[in-house]
């Protein structure tokens, strides 16, 4: 049995973040001794009833606590003034990369404080954090103050571009999980650590496998993408693909599904192609209606994009839930999308940023509705047996097992 675990996280339950949400309660029923710290506090809104059903189960903290994170600050100051000092400065003076991953790590980093110490109350012997900015930062601190050890998940955003301390998290670290092959090589490449310190472990799809979409592919034909609107989807390449579509004459309805800071810029961009009777925004779905919306769709296309910061897709989890429903997908060749997407068996991979390349492979689909079915029964069953969840989470419910034994000091 795994030693008593702390998972961090900025939220949780996080709507966004069903794939999380699912190993955490997996884990729990294997009957792991796991308890969830927030940096950040409540989420109320868009909670399916099963998260809703936990929310109670967490220690949050948030703005209410930076009375008491200072408090434990200087306990700790008291308890090991040059520790507390060494990492009062060498910490938080440093290339954060970016305003937000900034933020979120110096906040992370006072977190940490309050955590080392509740986690010595709470008797934990291991932490873990499931994303590798802030809340492996948290977990990098308190595990330097108490000496428990800690492990994280490296995913997406939260390595590219790594942030400034990423580096010293995966040499400190016990073991390091990675959601995509990619990242493994990456990240040994970056930092030098051996890639046999870091283990695979896929996402699991928190969907029912027993629905299939029909598929009809007739016309209008229904085209879907859902996700966050920021840069690295490429959204804006998809409205230039349905521009192209429009001219070339394909009778199509897009359904733009999330929400997000680029909501207004995309809605002005679809209004500049001339394509508002084409393309749809009907905001962030729920979790217990994306089945439905699934259910009502031909292809779904996800245009991910190496933005300019560097940021990138892992592996989303939302093309998962497309094939497990047996829609065919179009995604672009980027991070680790082609361990999902194989091109012509799995569905089609095309280059990124290319519109063109986009509307070509949504008149392939549409062309040959046979083909496209079996792409997508090959993805569904290449999903339901790489990313079953209850095989991944007891992958890593074996892991914590192996890894997690005593403690390594830091003082």
């Amino acid at each position: 049995m795994p030693r008593k675990t702390a998972y961090i996280l900025l939220w949780f339950p996080q709507p966004s973040e069903t794939f999380i949400f699912k190993e955490v309660v997996n884990l729990w029923n294997m009957g792991m001794p796991l308890k969830v710290f927030t940096l950040y506090g409540e989420k109320t809104r868009n909670l399916s009833p099963e998260m809703a059903s936990v929310s109670h189960r967490m220690e949050r903290l948030g703005i209410p606590f930076i009375g008491t994170g200072l408090k434990d600050v200087l306990r700790w100051w008291k308890r090991n003034p040059p520790l507390t000092s060494e990492l009062l400065r060498t910490v938080p003076i440093r290339r954060w990369n970016g305003f937000e991953k900034g933020g979120e790590n110096l906040w992370a980093f006072f977190c940490g404080f309050h955590l080392a110490r509740r986690f010595e109350e709470e008797g934990i012997e291991h932490i873990h954090a499931p994303w590798a900015n802030g809340p492996a930062t948290a977990a990098w601190i308190a595990s330097h103050l108490t000496g428990i050890p800690f492990s994280f998940t490296a995913r997406a955003w939260d390595i590219y571009p790594p942030d400034g301390a990423l580096k010293e998290k995966l040499r400190d670290a016990t073991f390091i999980r990675s959601e995509t092959r990619a990242n493994i090589a990456y990240l040994s490449a970056y930092s030098g650590v051996s890639e046999d310190k870091i283990y695979l472990t896929y996402n699991g799809v928190p969907l029912n496998p027993s629905i299939e979409a029909p598929v009809s592919m007739k016309p209008p034909y229904r085209l879907l993408a859902l996700g966050r609107f920021v840069g690295k989807k490429g959204y804006d390449f998809l409205l230039h693909a349905c521009r192209i579509l429009k001219e070339s004459g394909v009778d199509f309805h897009l359904t733009l599904a999330g929400g997000g800071p680029r909501m207004s810029q995309l809605q002005y961009l679809a209004w500049k192609l001339g394509i508002t009777d084409r393309v749809s925004f009907p905001g962030f779905i729920p979790y217990d209606l994306v089945p439905e919306l699934f259910s009502s769709t031909d292809i779904f296309l996800m245009p991910s994009i190496i933005h300019k910061s560097g940021d990138r897709d892992g592996i989303p989890t939302v093309l998962m839930e497309a094939l497990v429903h047996r829609v065919p997908v179009i995604a672009t060749d980027v991070s680790g999308i082609g361990e999902l997407v194989e091109n012509h068996v799995t569905g089609l991979l095309i280059p990124e940023k290319n519109p063109e390349a986009i509307a070509d492979a949504v008149k392939e689909f549409i062309a040959d509705r046979d083909s496209a079915l079996r792409m997508a029964a090959n993805g569904r069953e290449k999903v339901l047996k790489q990313f079953n969840p209850e095989v991944n989470h007891k992958r890593v419910f074996e892991l914590y097992e192996e890894h997690v034994s005593g403690g390594t000091s830091y003082k």
